[in-house]
């Protein structure tokens, strides 16, 4: 078996390569065939935790697990054989196969080429040999002619497999057919000649309004365009890295009755764990980045972080820290996850430079030691007694997944004499503050179980399997089938 390999490439980071890659991925297994996303090289801090072939666990991009998903495969380290987690603006933790390497991390971003080509080419051959299609997504542009000559995840891999490849833009932005005559115009014509169609991402209007400029672009280019796909505000897939969009998170056209205001700092992490709440009738959920936006917020939520103790710092720099306080204070909740757990402590202890140290916000008597070792693994657990508020998730069972570095730990002597202390619900999982309204926990993925969510809200959540129905149906609508 030699897969047939789709790519997915975009004329810009944000132009839905991730999201139209998951959709054909969908649509093929629909046909009947098997199937496998992959993309060599992601940079973000959205991961989930798959399986490794030694038995251990590592992550992927979140990106890929979902279109693994889709595909009706399991999730392979393979899928994603590089993962850059941004750290701060000039610095990147590497993931090779599903574990950091320090020694990668250390290398300077062109030096890597070389050595990791050889393990990405292996990776996809692997995955062409086991399945009938393989969909692989690019990233960014692969016209940034600065990265050509070190590319790893565009016209390189596309090479390597005589990948069809679709050039998506986004139309909403304006100027999509500059931006696709553009980036085909930089490519060798070797490159060109691999760009089979052109696709216009999120249409609003009269779709008759776009001639002559499809068949104009194909005499410039001899590329047709071969999909126009209307705009999708509630597809239900989590947007990538860090893609804010408030009209998909105003109570699903419901009445207001729930604000839940999350803390958008700068290396906010697993992100899209957060999804399911904007598809919540009457659950409105706002990207704070000012204490203002938390003044009506019933919920304040601390996500996962990949630099805590520079994101603790961001939010003293913008006064957030006390308004977090404050609202824990009036008796409201405030949730921590992962990173977010690690600042409602008292201290944040780093004796090997993982993160750095810092005094925490002091909402929960604990104290956080980084290390170097980073834990990466599933995690189902049922959920013990807890107070109000949040005694409606009493024995309620969860499936989720830690990765986090550094272990925390309640101290004793930070609450010594205190009127009521904190709890260790679960050990080295879960406390629950001496104001109970304060929950902190390393699970992640607490909002994508159905019971949580009807626990908490009283709804049902979508299952993925209808969202991947349904975008397999809208491939047939959307593209030219001689195309696909």
């Amino acid at each position: 078996m030699t897969a047939r390999c789709i790519m997915v490439l975009g004329t810009s980071s944000g132009a839905g390569k991730s999201w139209v890659a998951t959709a054909l991925c969908a649509y093929y297994r629909s046909q009947g065939l098997k199937v496998a996303p992959f993309k060599a090289q992601n940079m973000s801090n959205n991961a989930r935790v798959v399986a490794t072939p030694d038995g251990n666990w590592g992550e992927i991009g979140t990106a890929q697990y979902l279109q693994a998903l889709a595909a009706g495969a399991v999730p392979d380290v393979r899928m994603n054989p590089l993962l850059l987690k941004p750290e701060a603006d000039t610095r990147s933790q590497v993931v090779l196969f599903g574990q950091v390497s320090d020694e990668l991390s250390a290398m300077p971003w062109r030096g890597r080429s070389l050595k990791v080509w050889p393990l990405i080419a292996q990776a996809l051959d692997e995955l062409r040999a086991e399945n009938d299609v393989v969909v692989i997504e690019g990233a960014g542009s692969p016209a940034e002619i600065n990265l050509h000559n070190s590319d790893v995840v565009n016209m390189r891999v596309a090479k390597h497999c005589n990948a069809h490849c679709l050039l998506v833009s986004d139309i909403d932005r304006g100027g999509a057919f500059a931006h696709l005559y553009g980036t085909w115009a930089l490519l060798p014509q070797d490159e060109q000649k691999l760009i089979k169609g052109f696709v216009l991402n999120k249409f609003r209007g009269d779709a008759a309004l776009l001639a002559p400029a499809p068949q104009m672009l194909q005499d410039k280019t001899g590329v047709p365009t071969v999909a126009c796909i209307p705009m999708q505000f509630a597809h239900g897939l989590p947007e990538e890295d860090g893609v804010f969009d408030d009209r998909a998170s105003q109570g699903a056209g419901q009445a207001i009755h729930t604000t839940i205001a999350i803390i958008a700092y700068p290396r906010i992490s697993n992100l899209d764990e957060f999804h399911p709440l904007l598809q919540l009738p009457g659950v409105r959920v706002v990207w704070a980045r000012s204490p203002a936006q938390l003044a009506d917020a019933h919920w304040v939520v601390l996500p996962g972080s990949k630099a805590t103790a520079a994101d603790l710092a961001w939010m003293r720099a913008q006064g957030l820290d006390t308004a977090v306080v404050a609202h824990a204070h009036a008796g409201k909740r405030v949730l921590g996850i992962c990173g977010g757990l690690q600042m409602l402590g008292e201290a944040l202890i780093d004796l090997h430079g993982v993160d750095g140290n810092a005094p925490g916000l002091g909402l929960l008597p604990l104290a956080t030691l980084f290390s170097q070792d980073k834990t990466v693994q599933p995690t189902t657990l049922t959920l013990p007694a807890l107070q109000a508020p949040w005694s409606e998730l009493t024995r309620v069972q969860v499936n989720g997944y830690e990765i986090h570095h550094g272990q925390t730990q309640l101290r004793a002597d930070m609450q010594a004499g205190a009127e009521n202390p904190a709890q260790e619900i679960l050990p080295g999982m879960l406390w629950q503050g001496g104001n109970p309204a304060v929950l902190g926990t390393y699970l992640h993925g607490l909002f994508e179980n159905a019971q949580v969510i009807q626990a908490l809200f009283g709804h049902d959540a979508p299952h993925l399997d209808q969202v991947f129905e349904r975008l397999a149906k809208g491939v047939e609508q959307w593209f030219d089938k001689e195309s696909l």
